[in-house]
């Protein structure tokens, strides 16, 4: 693995355990990290009441890079690894399903945008 690629991931990790404190500051608790399924994967599974999260973390230079870095293809694979996760999960069939993205940039607050993408 190159450094450039070690330290993105190291980001991308880093990121994910702010976001998942993050979510635990608002009520959220934390059913699932770094899911992988055939299908897909996501990086946190969170519920808040009847509120089940799905959440895409995305870390790059500004928050704006890190938006246009959820592209459509990637929506989709988020939407099947979610259905795979609930099928698997039957606990969480009559929640509320959001799929929510937070950016992350460096030296900047981590920026939560709920309903992202509609299901």
């Amino acid at each position: 693995m190159s450094r450039a690629r070690a330290r993105a991931y190291r980001d991308g990790v880093m990121a994910e355990t702010l976001t998942a404190w993050l979510f635990r500051l608002k009520g959220y608790r934390i059913v699932a990290k770094r899911y992988r399924s055939p299908v897909g994967e996501i990086d946190l599974v969170a519920t808040k009441g009847e509120r089940l999260a799905f959440v895409e973390v995305k870390h790059r230079k500004t928050h704006d890079e890190a938006a246009f870095a959820v592209t459509a293809r990637q929506k989709q694979r988020i939407v099947r690894a979610a259905q795979y996760w609930i099928a698997s999960h039957p606990d969480f069939v009559g929640h509320a399903i959001a799929f929510d993205v937070v950016l992350c940039a460096p030296w900047t607050l981590p920026q939560h945008v709920e309903n992202a993408f509609p299901v």
